[in-house]
């Protein structure tokens, strides 16, 4: 019989933290803040990026690209998911650590110096993919990584508080990136930062990657992986245990479709899709949204911690399922808000001049042509081109077969005619520069005026988002590891964790802004978290079990 020794830090009641114990969630999460930063870099920079390696297409769709390349990243982070979990789970959780953040940090740091597409065209955007991709495969064997290792050092009345602290890295990476970014723009001009200076972020992760590797390797192994490992019971064959069993594979199915897919939706709207509907819908001059967003993750960031140490209380499920139900419920009317608070002209020129484009749906297509090879030259694709490059929501009505397009603005109607114009201009540009003068005229706005930004409600709104994200991420880190045996935890919630977050997250702005083109509405693409949230919430309160008393160090 093994002597097992009491450590009095782990005996119910006990608050105090060992010094250890601080070391590992330290090690861990700065780690991951750094991991967070890489990533969070690429999706600020998005616009930047899409004009220095996709300026071989027109900017529409080149932005898309963009963030379709982004997107690709988080593809892949199932399948690293499945690589380094078999690795934590049969070598041990620390080198597993070192791996993946050396191959991210590399990755990261080879885009701050790669020759963009003026320099050597296509191989230019075919190495930033290669590049997503391999960050996407190393933050896949992380993030399962970071909150096993730390949820096998915590007590176990104190998992939620402990683990929670992970939660706060990927805000905090946001935050950080935000900050280095505004940093550099405020000390030279936008030229020169769309010249080179977006390149200064990627660079200065080396950094930040020598230090998270020089703390991390002063870690000790995981005690409940270690002791495993010297009785001879770690897994020849995890990924058959965790997925090749039904027994354990009905609950990664669960892990994902009853807690991880809602909670991607809802961390991912409330900071990237609100960046980008300020940035991208309302116009918002970049900088100032910028600085939004990071002013509500700063209030907000703390409550990671907080329901975190509730979930130790009260249990992890209920928290994660009121995030869920606010989030569905209160998504249109928090959006709605910002509209109105950040861009008031706006607000008033759709509900003073409502647009409707009247077209035959026979000549509407879907506007995506990444190589920039079709051409749009229908009068309904020139018309709706028009009014999503000028950020101008609008409404659809048919038209019989081969009626021209018209796009009615208020009380103004404007017909895509055949007559040349006077100075020689086609007939598309006539129509173009009819419906720009029409769009002026009723009041829509080309930007959002900063004079009339009420920076304290929308920095309360973004504050209300991003407190659901701390609601639904805070205790997911801790459920997820108490769903699963120590021999196969890695593999087992790393997989559902990035399924979760790299696909139904992940793919969350390419899809919502996709579903906007299509309809014309600008709030249409909060279906998609809505519905995927709305599923979660059902299979979870159904299906689910509370977690918070499971031993995870009863069953190998």
């Amino acid at each position: 019989m093994t002597a097992v020794t009491v450590d009095p830090t782990k005996l119910p009641g006990s608050t105090t933290m060992t010094k250890e114990e601080r070391r590992v969630i330290f090690a861990s999460s700065l780690g991951t803040v750094f991991e967070w930063y890489d990533f969070y870099l690429y999706g600020s920079l998005s616009a930047v990026i899409a004009a220095q390696f996709f300026s071989g297409v027109n900017p529409t769709a080149a932005f898309i690209f963009a963030l379709l390349a982004f997107a690709a990243g988080f593809a892949v982070r199932p399948f690293g998911a499945l690589v380094f979990g078999r690795l934590g789970d049969m070598i041990g959780r620390k080198y597993t650590f070192l791996v993946t953040i050396l191959i991210m940090g590399a990755s990261t740091f080879i885009v701050g110096v790669l020759p963009n597409y003026a320099s050597i065209g296509i191989v230019a955007p075919v190495v930033l993919i290669l590049l997503r991709l391999l960050q996407g495969l190393a933050l896949g064997g992380e993030y399962g990584g970071a909150a096993t290792y730390v949820a096998e050092h915590a007590p176990d009345h104190r998992r939620g508080a402990y683990t929670s602290w992970i939660q706060t890295t990927a805000t905090l990476g946001l935050f950080m990136s935000l900050l280095v970014i505004l940093g550099c723009r405020a000390t030279m001009s936008s030229e020169d930062f769309n010249a080179w200076g977006w390149r200064i972020p990627f660079l200065v992760s080396i950094l930040l990657l020598a230090v998270s590797v020089w703390i991390r390797l002063k870690l000790n192994e995981s005690p409940a992986f270690r002791r495993m490992q010297e009785e001879g019971k770690t897994s020849k064959a995890p990924l058959t245990e965790a997925f090749g069993r039904w027994k354990n594979l009905k609950v990664v199915l669960l892990a994902l479709f009853g807690l991880v897919a809602g909670q991607a939706v809802v961390w991912y709207t409330g900071q990237f899709y609100a960046l980008f509907f300020l940035t991208q819908t309302l116009k918002v001059e970049a900088q100032t949204a910028n600085l939004l967003i990071a002013a509500s993750l700063l209030l907000a960031t703390p409550f990671f911690v907080i329901f975190g140490s509730l979930s130790d209380r009260i249990g992890r499920k209920p928290i994660i399922m009121v995030g869920l139900l606010l989030a569905c419920l209160t998504y249109f009317p928090i959006f709605k808000g910002i509209t109105h608070f950040a861009n008031p002209a706006l607000e008033q020129a759709i509900a003073g001049a409502p647009v409707t484009v009247t077209a035959d749906p026979n000549e509407c297509s879907f506007q995506f042509n990444p190589v920039g090879t079709s051409k749009f030259t229908s009068s309904c694709d020139i018309a709706k081109a028009a009014l999503v490059k000028a950020g101008v929501p609008y409404h659809n009505e048919t038209a019989p077969a081969g009626t021209p397009a018209t796009v009615k603005i208020g009380a103004t109607t404007v017909t895509f005619g055949t007559e040349a114009g006077a100075d020689g201009s086609t007939p598309a540009q006539v129509f173009s520069k009819s419906l720009a003068e029409a769009v002026n005229t009723a009041g829509y706005p080309a930007k959002a005026d900063p004079a009339q930004i009420n920076i304290v409600m929308v920095t309360l709104l973004l504050f209300v988002l991003v407190l659901y994200v701390t609601m639904v991420y805070g205790p997911i880190a801790a459920i997820l590891v108490e769903m699963f045996p120590t021999r196969i935890r890695y593999s087992s919630m790393s997989l559902p964790y990035h399924i979760g977050n790299g696909w139904f997250g992940g793919f969350l702005p390419t899809t919502a802004f996709a579903m906007v083109a299509a309809t014309g509405d600008i709030y249409y693409g909060l279906w998609y978290p809505i519905v995927v949230a709305a599923a979660t919430l059902v299979i979870g309160m159904l299906f689910v079990r509370e977690t918070k008393d499971n031993d995870i160090h009863a069953d190998y």
